[in-house]
Protein backbone atom coordinates (compact mmCIF):
# COMPACT_ATOMS: atom_id res chain seq x y z
CA UNK A 1 0.00 0.00 0.00
CA UNK A 2 2.82 2.41 1.03
CA UNK A 3 4.38 1.91 -3.06
CA UNK A 4 0.87 2.67 -4.05
CA UNK A 5 0.55 5.54 -1.85
CA UNK A 6 3.94 6.56 -3.27
CA UNK A 7 2.78 6.84 -7.20
CA UNK A 8 2.41 10.44 -8.50
CA UNK A 9 -1.47 10.29 -8.39
CA UNK A 10 -2.09 8.81 -4.94
CA UNK A 11 0.31 10.72 -3.79
CA UNK A 12 -0.62 14.00 -4.81
CA UNK A 13 -3.82 13.52 -2.70
CA UNK A 14 -2.14 11.97 0.89
CA UNK A 15 -1.10 13.84 3.03
CA UNK A 16 0.15 11.62 5.19
CA UNK A 17 -0.56 8.20 6.48
CA UNK A 18 -2.11 7.92 9.23
CA UNK A 19 -1.75 4.00 10.22
CA UNK A 20 0.06 2.57 11.43
CA UNK A 21 2.31 5.46 10.90
CA UNK A 22 5.29 6.37 9.01
CA UNK A 23 7.12 4.84 12.43
CA UNK A 24 6.14 1.46 11.42
CA UNK A 25 9.29 0.24 9.59
CA UNK A 26 9.89 -3.20 10.55
CA UNK A 27 7.99 -6.61 9.97
CA UNK A 28 7.45 -7.29 13.31
CA UNK A 29 6.13 -3.45 13.94
CA UNK A 30 3.14 -4.05 10.91
CA UNK A 31 2.26 -7.96 12.08
CA UNK A 32 1.85 -5.48 15.63
CA UNK A 33 -0.34 -3.29 14.02
CA UNK A 34 -2.18 -5.70 12.12
CA UNK A 35 -2.71 -7.65 15.07
CA UNK A 36 -3.90 -4.87 17.42
CA UNK A 37 -6.24 -3.30 14.57
CA UNK A 38 -7.86 -6.29 13.06
CA UNK A 39 -11.00 -7.58 13.65
CA UNK A 40 -14.19 -8.46 11.78
CA UNK A 41 -18.00 -7.42 11.35
CA UNK A 42 -19.15 -10.97 10.80
CA UNK A 43 -20.71 -12.95 14.45
CA UNK A 44 -18.69 -15.54 15.53
CA UNK A 45 -20.30 -19.10 14.65
CA UNK A 46 -19.06 -22.44 13.85
CA UNK A 47 -17.64 -23.09 17.24
CA UNK A 48 -19.78 -26.02 18.06
CA UNK A 49 -20.86 -27.74 14.93
CA UNK A 50 -23.29 -30.66 14.81
CA UNK A 51 -21.31 -34.32 13.81
CA UNK A 52 -22.22 -37.80 14.47
CA UNK A 53 -19.05 -37.95 17.21
CA UNK A 54 -16.83 -36.51 19.52
CA UNK A 55 -13.84 -37.11 17.14
CA UNK A 56 -15.85 -34.46 14.81
CA UNK A 57 -17.56 -32.36 16.53
CA UNK A 58 -19.52 -31.12 19.68
CA UNK A 59 -22.82 -31.84 19.21
CA UNK A 60 -25.16 -34.59 18.02
CA UNK A 61 -28.17 -33.94 15.87
CA UNK A 62 -30.32 -32.70 19.33
CA UNK A 63 -27.60 -30.23 19.68
CA UNK A 64 -26.54 -32.28 22.92
CA UNK A 65 -23.16 -31.64 23.98
CA UNK A 66 -21.21 -35.08 23.36
CA UNK A 67 -20.04 -36.68 26.61
CA UNK A 68 -22.38 -34.58 28.68
CA UNK A 69 -26.02 -34.91 30.33
CA UNK A 70 -28.14 -32.23 30.24
CA UNK A 71 -26.60 -29.88 28.36
CA UNK A 72 -27.55 -28.43 24.54
CA UNK A 73 -26.65 -25.53 22.64
CA UNK A 74 -28.71 -23.57 20.51
CA UNK A 75 -27.03 -20.77 18.67
CA UNK A 76 -24.82 -19.58 15.83
CA UNK A 77 -22.36 -21.46 17.05
CA UNK A 78 -23.78 -24.92 16.13
CA UNK A 79 -23.26 -24.13 12.56
CA UNK A 80 -20.70 -26.33 10.79
CA UNK A 81 -20.29 -24.12 7.98
CA UNK A 82 -20.36 -20.48 8.58
CA UNK A 83 -23.45 -18.98 5.81
CA UNK A 84 -23.02 -16.51 3.56
CA UNK A 85 -25.58 -14.09 5.16
CA UNK A 86 -26.68 -12.86 8.42
CA UNK A 87 -26.95 -14.88 11.54
CA UNK A 88 -30.32 -13.50 12.79
CA UNK A 89 -33.01 -15.47 11.14
CA UNK A 90 -31.08 -18.93 11.16
CA UNK A 91 -30.10 -18.35 15.14
CA UNK A 92 -33.78 -17.45 15.31
CA UNK A 93 -34.70 -20.90 13.57
CA UNK A 94 -32.27 -23.08 15.56
CA UNK A 95 -34.06 -21.82 19.07
CA UNK A 96 -37.61 -22.35 17.60
CA UNK A 97 -35.74 -25.94 16.92
CA UNK A 98 -34.30 -26.32 20.03
CA UNK A 99 -37.08 -25.57 21.93
CA UNK A 100 -39.18 -28.46 20.11
CA UNK A 101 -36.32 -30.94 20.41
CA UNK A 102 -36.35 -30.26 24.59
CA UNK A 103 -40.45 -30.56 24.94
CA UNK A 104 -40.44 -33.62 22.79
CA UNK A 105 -37.33 -35.05 24.83
CA UNK A 106 -39.57 -33.77 27.75
CA UNK A 107 -42.53 -35.68 26.38
CA UNK A 108 -40.37 -38.68 26.18
CA UNK A 109 -39.57 -38.72 29.91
Amino acid sequence: MRRIAATGPMHEIIASELKPGAGAESDMALEADIRARTSTVFHPCGTCSMGPGPATSVLDARLRVHGTGGLRVADAAIFPVIPSGNLNAPSMMVGEKAAAMILEDLARG
